[in-house]
């Protein structure tokens, strides 16, 4: 039988979106900061030769131009401001995480409650600053070398480095606001946006080339059925829990006795996200890279990884998968789930598995059961993110088709709505309160209740 929070969560309505004021401000907020890096993204670099930057980008946009375009919402392709995008913060937030877990010192920090968050949060703006000066660097000797400098020297390079790591930094600023007082998590919704935004210029150009016979009808077909049945594989598969069996034992409070209680402890199929795949494709896409920017000038060496490693070949699809296993046992099991924690706190708290001892059995077992379950979801995680490579190179589409972004497009998609109904299931207890009588005595002479102020 249902609980009450969960009768009242499944009669929830949109229509009530109409009466949540609070609700309506955090995703009119919203929508305001997520325009304004939109338009971020055509503020041109200065000093950058607009028609040498076009053709350059024309080349590449089949490979890393295309991906690293998609996930800055084209800010890249037309060198704005905001051309490095958000991912200098996210690979530093994936460093931090992973240094947290491997050095004692940070872990006690991360133990340490909001102080010692704060201070983590410090740490890695510091990291996002220092990606961001390097890439930019790079990104500003690559226009140089490549001639899209109007007047290449020191000058361009100190006003690249400066707008690009300016833009970086104004970008993690605004998904913190998001965060804290807009609706859904901001860095995502960042990167979320950046790829919405580059797909219907995608698609118009796909349809046009199944027009003009380019790519066969059954082809144009296949593919969108092909995305519509890996998207509701996705939402599947996130939503998928494996949830074991905590048992609470009776207790004693004051005079009174409480029976024992029984919970769940949910384990998600994929625990890790698409941080898997993101650290997979760049380490892969770093030799693409390295020869997009420096103008295509590469040696022997480089030159036989680039044919072997290439995106697309047979090589390059194996380590990508086996990467992706790899950075799912490693992220699981040293970030996003640590056995050891679990265990501890189940212990602190009076928890047990049925039928297994508190403590190091109980940690034995998480260990064996995140260990079956991440068969099922780096297998899952793998597949998504290689079949559209396989397509993408079998088929000749002409745009960017990634597992990545589809992942990330889902997962905040859902997170997002999953948000929006808390808030919802939240007001419609808030009016609950109001309508009932639990609003304490009332005092002498006072003929109606006092009404209660309402978080709206």
């Amino acid at each position: 039988m249902a609980s009450a929070a969960e009768q009242m969560a499944a009669n929830l309505s949109w229509g009530q979106l109409g009466r949540a004021t609070e609700l309506r401000q955090r995703i009119w907020f919203t929508l305001g900061l997520l325009i304004i890096y939109r338009l971020g993204t055509y503020i041109p670099v200065p000093g950058i030769d607009g028609s040498a930057l076009r053709s350059f980008m024309e080349q590449a946009q089949s490979g890393i131009g295309g991906i690293l375009s998609m996930f800055t919402g084209g800010a890249l392709g037309r060198m704005g401001v905001f051309a490095l995008g958000i991912m200098p913060y996210i690979s530093a937030s994936i460093i931090v995480q992973l240094m947290t877990s491997m050095v004692p010192s940070l872990e006690q920090l991360k133990k340490e409650g909001e102080q010692g968050r704060k201070k983590i949060n410090q740490y890695t703006r510091y990291g996002t600053v220092l990606l961001a000066l390097f890439q930019a660097y790079g990104i500003a000797v690559s226009l140089e070398a490549g001639g899209m400098a109007q007047n290449p020297g020191l000058f361009f390079q100190a006003s690249v480095i400066i707008t690009l790591v300016g833009g970086t930094m104004f970008l993690m600023w605004l998904g913190e606001q998001i965060t804290s007082r807009g609706i859904g998590n901001g860095i995502s919704l960042i990167i979320y946006v950046g790829i919405l935004a580059e797909i219907p210029g995608s698609l118009a150009q796909f349809l046009a080339q199944g027009r003009s016979g380019a790519v066969s009808t059954p082809v144009v077909l296949g593919i969108i059925v092909l995305v519509a049945v890996v998207m509701t594989f996705v939402v599947f598969m996130e939503r998928a829990l494996r949830k074991i069996r905590i048992q609470y034992p009776r207790r004693q409070v004051g005079m009174k006795v409480y029976d024992g209680q029984s919970s769940h402890l949910p384990l998600k199929v994929n625990p890790a996200g698409v941080i898997p795949a993101i650290f997979a494709s760049s380490l892969l896409l770093l030799p693409v890279t390295i020869s997009t920017f420096s103008g295509n000038e590469t040696g022997p060496v480089m030159s036989t990884i680039l044919a072997y490693f290439g995106p697309g070949q047979p090589l390059y699809l194996l380590f990508f998968a086996a990467m992706i296993v790899f950075f799912t046992y490693f992220y699981t099991q040293n970030v996003s789930f640590k056995s050891d924690d679990v265990a501890d706190n189940l212990k602190n708290q009076g928890g047990f598995i049925p039928g297994i001892r508190p403590g190091k059995r109980t940690q034995e077992y998480l260990d064996y059961v995140v260990n079956r379950v991440l068969v099922i979801g780096s297998i899952y995680l793998t597949a998504v993110c290689l079949m559209p490579e396989m397509v993408r190179g079998w088929f000749s589409v002409p745009f960017y088709f990634g597992g990545t972004s589809l992942l990330i497009v889902v997962s905040v998609t859902m997170d997002t709505i999953n948000q929006v109904q808390s808030h919802l299931l939240a007001h419609q207890y808030e009016a609950l309160i109001e309508k009932s009588q639990l609003r304490g005595k009332r005092k002498p002479g006072e003929t109606k209740p006092r009404r209660l102020p309402a978080r709206r």
